[in-house]
């Protein structure tokens, strides 16, 4: 059996999470006539419609009475770019085993890679939102704050968060298909549970706290500050979650391993 460091550094594998990365990024837009332009002008019109939404229509407002309605819509898309990334990944997951059957059959092939190869592909479309919002954060304000160098590790946490999850629910989905029905519902409701499209100090202090058991909150929040407001990460807070979603991975990675040979019989 494939040992557990093997699923959670899988450096043998890179090249084969890489060819089913760039297989499923590319066929995601092939024989469409804008092709990868998809991939600009889907973020960007969506959030055109979130900030007509949520500011003209709700009157939801960041704390700044002046703050014009680029400031607002880049403010949004810090937290939408991690969402999108995290329900790309996670929203796939319980089908990735299922929608591979000729895989599974092949005893060799390490099933484990299938995560991995998601999330990577889902980390393209992550580097493009990165790239629209240094774009529109200079157009806004003619500036980056060069707390900007400490975001990857802000985004680290949703490497093992989103990989580990993946195991979990790739594994659970292969044997009870109503997981995808249930993610599906799950997603819905976080969108709404993350601070997206409000500040942190909206919510009342009494369930400020809560709040921050969803891994994605301090993630948000932290890419508004160290993107938009020139302020460095919570250390500490940023080290508890990364063990938190490390904790999550190396459990998803056993539970995978555990129960992969039952695979055969029920796809």
């Amino acid at each position: 059996m494939t040992s557990l460091a093997s699923y959670l550094w899988p450096r043998r594998h890179a090249s084969l999470i890489r060819q089913f990365a760039s297989r499923e990024v590319h066929s995601r837009y092939r024989q469409s006539w804008l092709g990868a332009a998809w991939a600009v002008l889907t973020p960007l019109l969506m959030l055109a419609v979130y900030t007509l939404v949520f500011r003209h229509v709700f009157g939801v407002r960041w704390g700044t009475t002046n703050e014009g309605d680029l400031a607002f819509a880049v403010r949004l898309y810090a937290g939408l770019a991690v969402f999108q990334f995290f329900a790309e990944c996670v929203g796939r997951a319980p089908r990735l085993v299922l929608d591979q059957p000729h895989l599974v059959k092949k005893v060799r092939f390490p099933l484990e890679v299938l995560p991995w190869s998601t999330t990577l592909a889902a980390a393209v479309h992550l580097v493009i939102a990165l790239v629209l919002l240094v774009v529109l954060s200079l157009w806004d304000a003619g500036r980056v704050p060069v707390t900007l160098v400490a975001l990857p590790l802000v985004w680290l946490p949703l490497l093992p968060l989103t990989v580990g999850l993946g195991w979990w629910l790739s594994a659970l989905g292969t044997y009870v298909r109503d997981v995808g029905q249930v993610i599906a519902l799950v997603l819905s409701l976080l969108m709404f549970l993350s601070p997206i499209f409000y500040p942190v100090e909206a919510v009342p202090a009494a369930l400020r706290r809560w709040l921050f058991l969803n891994p994605l909150a301090p993630i948000i929040t932290q890419t508004r500050q160290v993107l938009l407001e020139g302020v460095w990460p919570a250390w500490t807070p940023l080290a508890l979650n990364l063990l938190v979603c490390l904790a999550i991975a190396a459990a998803g990675a056993a539970f995978f391993r555990a129960v992969r040979s039952g695979f055969p019989d029920v796809v």
